[in-house]
């Protein structure tokens, strides 16, 4: 059975499809042979699907090689420019919102409608934060897209996240918790990076983009940080619990203090999923990465520490200065103050 008008047709193929209708349309006719040239719009389950398409094409026609890009083909043209306008912590936060929609990436990003991004949202096992996250990267690409006349509808501001069904409260470690994290320091893997953030105040992105070249075993300070002006490269002196840690972890021939068995930068997703949230299910704990430095200011806070160190060291945005010149007394200063931590 077969269709047709000047410029296209819908053909019924034979067998068992499940997209059995072909849409084909006319792109011109061959001077030497007089014959027409066609190319393929799709296949499609219905007869009213395929004619729906079929006159939507001659209603407006496109580029019918742009109607063949895929979500990942959008993601890494839109990605390239993008991450070298964003910090790292912004980049980490993109690449674990995609990785989180891996059934949308081979898709042709013309056949991706608002159920499927409502699907994969609804799908993902992840918190608020995260579906935001994705929320937000949907309209990127799709932005992009329709910028660059691949799409001619965002479907992205239709989809809904849901809310949060309990308070997004930040739970600090207590001391009990803090004492069975040391207890399990040599029989749990990785279990020595949650200590760490506990007594630096670093988040998870931070210190897996800390670098061995800023990390002073001398001196007993790290410099580092994302995210904020204030949160930028901020010095942070070692306490005195975890200098075996980050001694044990140093490596001059590596790049960056913590790596994974390849020896190579771990990524945000793989440290949470592989890591954190293991070692909190073995020791029955529920928290958290940012707990961690949320225990840290508290830990500070409860041992009297001077409210200014406080801010420098977690890199509070209300301590914010054109450049950060630490002189000694300032190191000694931080020191002190990280070190009425017991």
């Amino acid at each position: 059975m077969k269709r047709a008008n000047s410029n296209g047709s819908v053909t019924k193929l034979s067998g068992n499809r499940r997209r059995p209708y072909l849409v084909r349309v006319t792109l011109g006719w061959n001077e030497k042979t007089g014959k027409q040239i066609r190319k393929v719009i799709g296949t499609y389950i219905t007869q009213k699907e395929a004619n729906k398409a079929l006159a939507d094409y001659l209603d407006t026609p496109y580029d019918l090689e742009l109607a063949n890009i895929t979500f990942k083909y959008v993601y890494d043209k839109w990605s390239q420019p993008k991450y070298q306008k964003v910090s790292n912590s912004a980049i980490l936060g993109y690449k674990s919102a995609y990785d989180n929609v891996e059934k949308l990436h081979n898709m042709k990003i013309k056949d991706i409608k608002a159920r499927h991004l409502q699907e994969a949202i609804d799908n993902c096992p992840k918190g608020l934060a995260t579906k935001k996250k994705i929320k937000y990267l949907f309209g990127q690409i799709f932005a992009y897209a329709m910028q660059n006349d691949i799409i001619s509808k965002d479907y992205s501001k239709y989809i809904d996240i849901g809310k949060t069904l309990t308070e997004n409260k930040r739970e600090p470690f207590n001391t009990k918790e803090i004492e069975l994290l040391w207890k399990h320091l040599d029989d749990i893997e990785f279990i020595d990076t949650v200590l760490i953030m506990i007594y630096s105040g670093f988040r998870i992105g931070e210190l897996l983009e800390l670098e061995i070249i800023n990390i002073n075993l001398t001196n007993k300070t790290m410099l580092g940080g994302l995210k904020t002006e204030a949160g930028k490269n901020r010095l942070v002196p070692i306490h005195p619990k975890i200098f075996p840690l980050i001694k044990k972890r140093y490596d001059s021939n590596e790049k960056y203090l913590i790596v994974n068995f390849k020896g190579k930068k771990m990524k945000y997703d793989n440290y949470y999923r592989e890591k954190f949230i293991p070692i909190m299910e073995q020791l029955n704990m529920k928290h958290r990465p940012h707990d961690c430095r949320h225990t840290f200011a508290t830990l500070l806070s409860n041992a009297n520490a001077n409210s200014t160190a406080i801010k420098k060291m977690i890199g509070h945005e209300s301590y914010i200065t054109t450049e950060k010149i630490y002189t000694h007394k300032d190191i000694e200063e931080l020191r002190k103050n990280v070190e009425l931590i017991k």
